[in-house]
């Protein structure tokens, strides 16, 4: 019984280190997820950038049912270069790439479809 506690305290001080270390980790750089795009929030003094995403093949899926195919995916693509990611489905769901929803025209209208 004595060899017993003996090795379940050290597995619990094994695990105790363990957690603490990957704290220590976690405290410098944090990662979340949101609807399917990565945002980093960086806590520490390196400079992070956003992942890159294949703008084309996430235009076309866009665009895909569009009756103006070369305009959409045209005006689609400058929006997902300035924002770094395109809304899900081929219509709406703005609210999972607030950029590509705030981006306007000169006429104040929506440039982004």
């Amino acid at each position: 019984m004595k060899l017993f506690t003996i090795f379940l305290i050290t597995v619990l001080l094994l695990q105790a280190f363990a957690e603490a270390s990957s704290l220590s980790d976690a405290a410098n750089s944090i990662t979340k997820m949101e609807e399917g795009n990565y945002a980093v929030v960086a806590l520490s003094k390196k400079a992070h950038h956003l992942p890159k995403i294949n703008c084309n093949y996430a235009c076309s899926r866009r665009c895909r049912k569009a009756s103006r195919k070369k305009i959409c995916k045209r005006a689609c693509k400058s929006c997902c270069e300035k924002c770094h990611c395109v809304p899900p489905g081929t219509y709406g769901n703005k609210k999972a790439c607030p950029c590509y929803a705030k981006l306007k025209t000169h006429g104040n209208k929506p440039k982004c479809p």
